[in-house]
């Protein structure tokens, strides 16, 4: 068989998965500090950027199997069959990424999360869990969706960040909050323990904010206990850092690739 690749096209390939509320566009800046080395693959999931919005399953819940599968066949359209791959994911891109990772083990090269909102691997009394399904129950009870949405960014930014929009910001993020709905359906209904984690050996890296809520830094830090090969580092910002603070989180996502991209040549 004849190879016709490019050098651009022989870089290692690498998946990018965003948070909530966010697009593949989020990963614009690293993308362009690091494509001379690497060969980015940013997937908007489903009824975010321009990715549709989940279709039901009868008789199901949507899961992160039904994200994860969408993620799977938008990568078929990229990669070689069977290539591998290093895999990045944010927030509910990070959760997506320990699901895919768990069903492509034997493609994924490396695994980067920052603050992936895996929440169903807390204990049901951990005090981090009881937070966020507090967080949870008062979205779903608000009484109109802009409500629901003030919840939502309050949570992951701070009292009143969603009232200092600008309304135009306002109306895009309360047009997304039925899927965010939907993605804490699929967290807390994921059926993934912390015992399932040991499988995963690849290298791994798990990154948290300085100013993180108890939520995510407590599934951070247990997940790194939990993977054989992980290490833990925190940075400046809080659970939006790799936007808000993409200086000092991209170095250390390409410092991550760079190390693994050698082990795995």
């Amino acid at each position: 068989m004849i190879n016709n690749a490019t050098p651009q096209e022989t870089r290692p390939a690498v998946v990018l998965l965003h948070s909530s509320m966010s697009s593949r566009s989020q990963w614009s800046e690293l993308m362009k500090q690091q494509e001379s080395d690497f060969r980015f693959i940013a997937v908007d999931l489903l009824g975010y950027g321009k990715s549709p919005f989940p279709d039901h399953v009868e008789g199901a819940a949507f899961s992160l199997a039904h994200e994860a599968d969408a993620v799977s066949a938008a990568l078929a359209a990229h990669l070689d069959a069977g290539e591998p791959f290093h895999l990045i994911g944010h927030s509910y891109g990070g959760a997506t990424a320990l699901r895919l990772a768990r069903q492509m083990q034997e493609r994924v090269l490396s695994l980067a999360l920052f603050e992936p909102v895996a929440f169903h691997l807390l204990a049901k009394d951990d005090a981090a869990r009881i937070e966020i399904e507090t967080v949870v129950a008062a979205i779903l009870a608000a009484g109109s969706e802009q409500d629901a949405t003030r919840i939502f960014i309050d949570y992951w930014n701070r009292a009143g960040a969603f009232d200092a929009l600008a309304p135009e910001q306002q109306a895009r993020f309360t047009a997304q909050i039925a899927k965010v709905k939907l993605d804490f359906q699929a967290l807390l209904g994921e059926p993934a323990s912390l015992s399932d984690m040991a499988a995963l050996d690849m290298p791994a890296l798990l990154l948290h904010g300085q100013h993180a809520p108890a939520s995510t830094r407590r599934v951070a830090e247990q997940l790194a206990a939990a993977l054989p090969n992980a290490n833990l580092a925190q940075t400046k910002g809080g659970h939006m850092a790799p936007i808000t603070h993409a200086a000092a989180v991209n170095p250390l996502l390409a410092g991550f690739l760079a190390g693994t991209a050698v082990l795995s040549d």
